[in-house]
């Protein structure tokens, strides 16, 4: 047995399809590249694949991370080109390398994901309300967002997931839009959506952006210990 660790992109072509479905794109790639994949037992067996998070529909991402085990090791170059020949536009493969027995899950080893926000500025607003808003969001010690669940309304306190103060800056190349940076924590407890950060910034500081256009996109995924960042491909 061995497993394989993969760093793999979701572009644009498939912003718009479910976690579950990527999940499942995935599992055909490995079938028709021919992979020795290794399977659950019982009536109904799985192939043997995680992923670090799931990513929300509509954002796309830079480094995704999945695992799959095999049943033997194959030779790496070819293993990747086996692969790349077999995967359709959106998702590329970036990096993958065999990870040491027994090794943590993926979902047991990540905890901190990085979001660009690109939202567009609603009436062409002056820059330094953008500023004012998130120097105010970022000076709060508290931020309730209320989230609702099919549970009910659960109350969460948005600084507690943030890793980092949030960074606002205007795009080089269109300066009617803005650029949100935000380093958001996976924690034990679950985690924020990006989408909900900007919400509170719009609802609770201001911040004159149209949310219903904004675009999302996870620029990583990364093991920290508060000081250090580490792509799981550094972990073995």
């Amino acid at each position: 047995m061995a497993k394989l660790r993969l760093m793999i992109t979701k572009g644009n072509p498939i912003r718009y399809i479910s976690h579950l479905d990527f999940a499942g794109t995935l599992e055909r790639v490995v079938r028709r590249a021919k992979l020795p994949a290794a399977y659950s037992e019982g009536f109904n067996p799985h192939m043997k694949m995680a992923f670090a998070s799931a990513l929300a529909v509509g954002v796309t991402s830079e480094a995704e991370y999945m695992d799959l085990e095999l049943t033997e090791e194959l030779e790496l170059d070819r293993l990747k080109e086996q692969i790349v020949s077999q995967l359709p536009e959106g998702i590329e493969l970036k990096a993958a390398q065999y990870v040491h027995q027994p090794s943590k899950a993926l979902m047991a080893l990540v905890n901190l994901a990085v979001y660009e926000i690109v939202v567009p500025l609603l009436n062409d607003a002056a820059w330094d309300v953008i500023e004012n808003s998130v120097q105010n969001f970022n000076s709060e010690v508290e931020v309730i967002y209320t989230k609702q669940t099919p549970k009910g309304r659960r109350e969460l306190d948005i600084k507690e997931y943030l890793a980092e103060p949030a960074v606002a800056k205007p795009l080089q190349d269109n300066p009617h839009q803005v650029s949100i940076n935000l380093a958001i924590k996976i924690m034990p407890n679950g985690s924020i959506k990006p989408v909900e950060v900007l919400a509170a910034l719009i609802e609770n500081f201001g911040m004159p952006v149209d949310k219903n256009a904004a675009l999302i996109h996870r620029s990583g995924l990364f093991i920290t210990d508060g000081k250090v960042r580490r792509s799981p491909l550094e972990v073995q």
